[in-house]
């Protein structure tokens, strides 16, 4: 009897599904399958997301095809007029398009998604559920022909957007190898439209001069070969390449975003759902070796290393992985699967997302030893070991680390402002605890054209540019700590 009443009850909340699929678009639906599963937390700013993004996915039937140009506009013409007017001209552009390829099926390009907000409330979860509804045969769950959107066929790409502009810059430097003297930008541009129609962009931040200078562009001209580009963002969009070095010339593309994006805010989501209901894996070790010198703790750790790092390692010389650019990142311990590093290797080292991703690819698994209790200090370490966890979330390599504090100490939150004093200004950062650091980070070129290191020693005018390297860690810290309790998880990882 009790086996009977189960069985029914299942099939009642199966019914109920059902009808709920029947009203609501593909994302949502497949929110409420999360949902109904126990897989997620049911989140009003979540499920008006996912309508949101339904919308655009029905909007998505009319978008107009990439269009074959070769009148590409000139580096002169897109920086000789304002955003607005550029964007107009576009759209002037597109309508001679239709007419002229007798596109009059389809209206205008729907504008794309900018979706800002903390850490853990959802943007990349359910931006997520938003690219894997697009372009399928039958986007219902319950098989409902009037809610199988049918679509002409739409390419797609999903990409962390550290990875994307890497893959810019090297298509830049791969087409000026064969033509110094061309423009790359609209090159690159139709390529990466005629690849994908939609672009589908996680971690959206502007950190480097070299992307805030190709962005303007860049996006003028997938605008105008009719892409569509939904990002996720820590930042509203005001706020992004805040202080960055020439920010003036980034401004121009801020315009651009808020006119061809609308930009939903999930600010007032502070939950961290990464938190959440996390069963906890054998990924984050951690042992105070000054700590009444327990060396059955550290041997314990080592033990438990040595698995996972499994087999045995390579007798061989170092391995070069190659990297874009024509470099190499050396691996001294490794094996099929596995690579083991301490800190300073990683860390220490000039690397970056190009070395960190081509790791990735090549292990499912990456060991790091005597990873260090990372504040203001460490703000180069820290800021390759943020890089680091992001490239090992995107691709679900499993990151192992060892270190000297609890995973909740492993990130110490500092602020950043600026004092005057005498004339000069100087960069202060203080800690939870309250005591000043100093430290240095950012490339400085002089009206001399040279260029030196700059450091908390009262340098005159690059002290706002320093403030904004800073704060951008600061929210780098937030999202690498949630992100590494979500990797620690049992099932985190791929085999």
């Amino acid at each position: 009897m009790m086996k009977t009443m189960k069985i029914i009850k299942t099939m009642i909340a199966q019914h109920r599904v059902a009808r709920r699929c029947l009203s609501i678009g593909p994302v949502a639906a497949a929110y409420e399958l999360k949902v109904d599963a126990g897989e997620v937390q049911r989140d009003e700013a979540q499920v008006a997301l996912a309508a949101k993004l339904d919308a655009l996915h029905e909007s998505l039937a009319s978008l107009p095809p990439v269009p074959v140009r070769t009148d590409y506009p000139t580096e002169n013409s897109c920086t000789s007029r304002s955003p607005l007017l550029l964007v107009r001209s576009l759209a002037s552009a597109q309508s001679f398009l239709r007419k002229k390829f007798h596109l009059w099926s389809f209206g205008p390009p729907p504008k794309g998604m900018y979706i800002h907000g903390p850490v853990g409330v959802g943007k990349s979860f359910l931006m997520d559920l938003f690219y894997a509804s697009v372009n399928v045969p039958d986007d219902s769950c319950c098989n409902n022909d009037s809610h199988s959107h049918k679509h002409p066929k739409i390419t797609k790409r999903r990409v962390h957007f550290h990875e994307f502009m890497l893959d810019v810059h090297h298509r830049i430097f791969v087409y000026k190898q064969k033509h110094p003297r061309g423009d790359a930008i609209p090159v690159v541009a139709q390529q990466l439209a005629q690849e994908a129609q939609l672009l589908c962009f996680d971690e959206f931040q502007v950190t480097d001069i070299a992307d805030a200078m190709v962005l303007k562009r860049l996006f003028l001209l997938l605008l105008d070969w009719n892409v569509v580009m939904v990002a996720t963002s820590n930042r509203r969009p005001d706020a992004l390449y805040e202080g960055g070095i020439n920010r003036s010339l980034f401004l121009p593309f801020i315009d651009i975003l808020k006119h061809s994006t609308d930009i939903i805010s999930m600010e007032d989501s502070r939950e961290d759902y990464r938190l959440v209901n996390r069963a906890g894996g054998q990924s984050y070790f951690w042992s105070n070796k000054d700590v009444h010198g327990d060396n059955n703790t550290n041997n314990n750790m080592q033990a438990q290393l040595e698995e996972i790092f499994g087999g045995t390692a390579s007798t061989t010389e170092a391995e070069s992985i190659p990297v874009l650019f024509g470099r190499t990142v050396q691996v001294a311990r490794y094996n099929d699967r596995c690579a083991w590093f301490d800190f300073s290797e990683l860390c220490y080292q000039p690397l970056g997302a190009a070395d960190y991703i081509s790791l990735c690819r090549r292990f499912p698994v990456l060991i790091m030893d005597g990873v260090p209790q990372l504040d203001a200090n460490y703000l180069n370490e820290a800021r390759r070991f943020v890089t680091l966890i992001d490239a090992c979330y995107e691709s679900r390599t499993r990151l192992v680390l060892t270190a000297q504090v609890p995973l909740d100490e492993l990130f110490v939150d500092f602020e950043a402002q600026v004092e005057s004093s005498d004339g000069d200004e100087e960069l202060i950062v203080n800690d939870k605890g309250g005591n000043s650091s100093s430290f240095a980070t950012t490339m400085i070129r002089t009206k001399e054209g040279e260029y030196y290191e700059w450091s908390a020693t009262g340098r005159i005018g690059v002290s706002l540019a320093q403030l904004s390297s800073a704060n951008d860690l600061a929210f780098s810290f937030r999202r690498a700590a949630s992100r590494l309790v979500e990797m620690g998880g049992k099932e985190w990882g791929r085999q």
